[in-house]
């Protein structure tokens, strides 16, 4: 059996990503789009070629399979209806000969992260979450060096702290920041990560389920399963970095919009080695791919056929191995995007000079009358 791998994805946008695929569904209205989903079977989306080590030069072939359902419809139907979706998806996988699995987006959230779907697949299957920790807070250091704003002296906050990707990010944050702050639904929860995150040499760590918290950072990881926005624009301090890792977004578009001051990155994109075809227009450059994608494809090149990432906890170990994977087959930052379009140095030159002048309007601030609680969706 050759070296391969496979990836699930899924409709984010509902009619954006479904005319990726199919223009004439994409015209359909989003709650039709919704309704059909359930009845959709697994879809082939393309085959993925030019993956090659810049180690060994060994190669990684693979597909895209597309599990039909949305985020939407992932959080309302039981999770044995989407389970069974997704392995569906799995077995598809399979049948086309891949010998490991990757989940993408929402895949890699529902139920239990993966685990009952590994139990019920011949292949193994990771989340990608690993890797995913690691080149998001690789992503926000080169980001603050760019914005010239020293770790050791800023605020770090960590939004959806109490997920499998935040826990992490905090460990790894916390001890190189001032302060971090995590922020999420569960306070015990919380709790427990921020004792970890003092542990691993964090000097100053709260716990809070107020999303008005954010205001004192300066750098902001998110990564929340919430479906819709949770950072709006009066949120953010001026000059404050977003490295937003979670799909759907966590941060609205109208940040972008009204705070030219605020760097917002999306946290995952990777440059893949090799003359690489996707064969699938996902949002983002030639070569370039999402970190979850990324940890699926390396695992596929270092020959490593296991279940690496599962569950709702991640080891600081795991990230490291990885990350170490990963860069030994020439994976490597690929740049910042935000909202499906490159950020230029230009663009970080002004939003740096924009952070340094107190331009913003008092209506941007946080008021008394924002929502101050974490909503439910919240990890």
């Amino acid at each position: 059996m050759s070296d391969s791998f496979a990836f699930i994805i899924h409709p984010i946008d509902p009619k954006r990503d479904v005319s990726r695929k199919y223009p004439a569904l994409g015209k359909l209205p989003v709650w039709l789009i919704d309704f059909l989903s359930l009845f959709f079977p697994p879809v082939f989306i393309s085959e993925i070629s030019g993956i090659r080590s810049a180690e060994n030069g060994r190669t990684a072939p693979g597909w895209f399979i597309a599990c039909p359902l949305t985020p939407a419809r992932m959080m309302s139907l039981p999770p044995n209806v989407v389970y069974r979706k997704i392995i569906q998806s799995g077995r598809f996988a399979e049948k086309l000969g891949a010998r490991i699995l990757g989940l993408g987006a929402f895949t890699s959230v529902v139920g239990d992260g993966g685990v009952t779907i590994a139990k019920n697949l011949n292949i193994p299957v990771t989340t990608g979450d690993s890797y995913t920790v690691a080149v998001a807070v690789r992503a926000i250091q080169q980001a603050a060096v760019l914005m010239d704003i020293p770790i050791e002296k800023a605020t770090v906050a960590i939004v959806g702290a109490s997920g499998a990707i935040g826990s992490i990010s905090a460990e790894m944050m916390a001890p190189k920041a001032k302060k971090t702050v995590l922020i999420g639904r569960r306070l015990d929860k919380l709790n427990q990560i921020a004792e970890k995150a003092k542990q691993a040499g964090g000097r100053d760590v709260v716990a809070t389920a107020d999303i008005n918290q954010i205001a004192q950072a300066q750098l902001i990881i998110t990564v929340t399963s919430a479906i819709g926005s949770v950072i709006q624009p009066r949120h953010l301090m001026r000059g404050a970095i977003v490295c937003d890792v979670a799909r759907p977004r966590d941060v609205s578009r109208q940040v972008v919009e009204q705070r030219p001051d605020v760097l917002v990155i999306e946290g995952g994109m990777v440059q893949a080695p090799g003359a690489v075809d996707f064969g699938f227009n996902f949002g983002f450059p030639p070569q370039m791919a999402y970190a979850c994608m990324a940890e699926t494809m390396a695992l596929t090149l270092e020959r490593r056929y296991e279940s690496f990432t599962l569950g709702k906890n991640i080891s600081l170990s795991q990230v490291l191995t990885i990350d170490k994977i990963a860069e030994k087959h020439g994976f490597r930052l690929g740049g910042f995007r935000s909202f499906e379009r490159a950020i230029t140095d230009e663009e970080i030159k002004n939003i740096k000079a924009y952070g340094q002048t107190d331009l913003i309007s008092k209506k941007d601030r946080i008021r008394p009358d924002c929502q101050s609680v974490v909503g439910p969706a919240l990890l």
